[in-house]
């Protein structure tokens, strides 16, 4: 059996380490340590409150121009039932060719491969500037990654001059879309308030999930327009619905349901 290449031994061991939003999981830790190997100043770059802050990182190599910057997320949403995997989520296994883990894609694969272009370049370039911004809170509520990150960089002078972004854009194979922009995002919570009741008693009670169910059927799994030769389209899916209610023949007194909607330059928040 061949031995895998760099990139895909640091993408399984960056999918070993357990990085769901919050959670720091060993991941930017690892990579501090490939890209302090490779000559690269890390600076830790914590945002938030109390003990809750996110972990992020910067990693620059050089100081002459032109700076030329990779960006990514080392968090990654939770896996569900693990039982349900192929491969257990957090195994990074290797088989038949593929990489099977949570964040093979989105996106421990693109950073390995930031990680691995560099090793490789800098041997033979040394001279110029190369960073890494790599945050911990994408897939969360993104207040404490990107954009704090942003702000400390114009503040300190770390501006680059080209970036690239490794998402997982591409439809059919590495290199065939290069996008240079996203569809924005929209979180949004309905909540209708009800009466409990016991379900055999239906007319004493006012079940709010039969209200809600009516308002998210115009919003579920909806296109909101056809997209444009920069973007896809606009859509909006229901993601959660909640009752707090752990008992079967009880109607609700109160229900909530998480959307969301990814929009385009045909709309504005």
């Amino acid at each position: 059996m061949t031995e895998p290449s760099y990139a895909v031994d640091l993408a399984a061991r960056l999918i070993r380490c357990e990085s769901v939003t919050p959670a720091e999981g060993g991941a930017l830790r690892l990579l501090a340590d490939e890209l302090g190997d490779l000559g690269f100043e890390c600076i830790w770059l914590p945002f938030g409150d109390g003990a809750a802050r996110i972990q992020n990182l910067y990693a620059r190599r050089g100081d002459a121009p032109p700076h030329f910057a990779f960006a990514g997320h080392t968090d990654v949403v939770p896996a569900g039932d693990a039982a349900a995997w192929q491969h257990a989520p957090f195994s990074g296994t290797l088989a038949d060719g593929k990489l099977f883990g949570r964040g093979a894609a989105d996106m421990k694969g693109g950073i390995a491969a930031f990680v691995g272009a560099v090793r490789q370049f800098v041997a033979r370039h040394p001279a110029g500037s190369i960073s890494l911004i790599i945050t911990g809170d994408e897939e969360g509520d993104a207040e404490f990654g990107t954009v704090k990150m942003v702000d400390w960089m114009r503040q300190h002078n770390h501006r680059p001059d080209l970036c690239v972004v490794g998402e997982p854009t591409n439809p059919h194979q590495l290199g065939d879309v290069i996008k240079y922009g996203r569809r924005g995002s929209l979180s949004c919570v309905l909540r209708v308030d009800g009466v409990q009741g016991h379900v055999a008693y239906p007319h004493l009670a006012d079940n709010p999930i039969v209200r809600l169910l009516a308002m998210l059927a115009p919003v579920n799994g909806v296109t909101l327009d056809a997209g444009n030769a920069y973007f896809d389209a606009s859509t909006a899916h229901v993601t959660t619905i909640d009752t707090g209610n752990k008992a079967g023949n009880v109607i609700p007194a109160t229900v909530s349901a998480s959307f969301n909607i990814r929009f385009n330059t045909e709309h504005k928040a």
